[in-house]
């Protein structure tokens, strides 16, 4: 669990090292040469423009459609990813168990404890690191819409609500941290101290950079939270438990008929 919280942190830290070294100062157009700007950079920034045209030149709206849009090509991944954590989580008096019957702080004890939680882990069909891989894909997709951003010049003086895009804002850092905490809350293991120290440092971290990067990119990740928020509890919420637990039940019924 502390290798998936230091990935988390290293590729939301290589995300802001790569989005202030890489050359944004070169508008982005059809022309632009090399396979970043040809296939990740150019298609998101030509959606950001159409989109804008058929909304009479509103790049916020656009924002929010393309990002919506986004989430829906990766909500395949998203889904297993909460459906991952919800598992992890009615598995948690399994593991507790295990936990205590395996409460020695001896090497070969905590070998042993190791091999029968990845045992569990089989036996359950549970992928521990099946969260990780949202994050994968979405890092040079979030990087690339950064580029999309800031080599849009149609972006820069464009003001939607109470924000100029373009430029950082000092309401909507906070507004995308408190939303990416109440996302990780929702997809917290219980009883899992490494998943609560995560849930208090990933909402820092996006506030923090928030705070430097323009507010079209806050943006993208407020209504990506919400989104995620929306779909969570679809996924893991009171009536999708309910809808689960009937049908364990129902399956339980046929058996005992059989």
């Amino acid at each position: 669990m502390y290798k998936k919280i230091g990935l988390g942190v290293v590729l939301v830290t290589l995300m802001a090292l790569l989005t202030g070294c890489m050359d944004i100062d070169e508008p982005i157009n059809e022309n632009s040469e090399g396979i970043w700007n040809t296939f990740f950079v150019y298609p998101l920034h030509w959606l950001i423009v159409t989109i804008a045209e058929y909304m009479n030149e509103d790049y916020g709206l656009s924002i929010i459609v393309v990002t919506i849009l986004l989430r829906l090509i990766i909500l395949p991944l998203m889904i297993k990813q909460t459906k991952s954590a919800r598992a992890m989580q009615e598995l948690q008096p399994e593991m507790q168990k295990l936990r205590e019957k395996y409460s020695a702080k001896d090497q070969q004890t905590q070998q042993k404890l190791q091999q029968e939680t990845m045992k569990l882990f089989q036996e359950k069909n549970i992928n521990p690191l099946a969260g990780c891989f949202p994050i994968l894909v979405q890092m040079p997709i979030l990087i690339a819409f950064y580029h999309a951003i800031m080599r849009t010049r149609e972006i820069g003086g464009h003001v939607f609500l109470w924000f100029e895009l373009g430029q950082p804002d000092f309401i909507l850092p906070f507004i995308a941290g408190i939303t990416t905490f109440i996302q990780q809350k929702m997809m917290m293991v219980q009883d899992n101290p490494q998943m609560r120290i995560l849930m208090y440092m990933m909402p820092f971290m996006i506030t923090a950079f928030a705070f430097f990067f323009p507010s079209a990119l806050a943006l993208y990740w407020v209504v990506g939270n919400l989104f995620m928020i929306a779909q969570t509890y679809f996924i893991t919420g009171p009536g999708a438990r309910k809808r689960a637990d009937d049908k364990a039940e129902a399956k339980a019924g046929g058996a005992k008929k059989k």
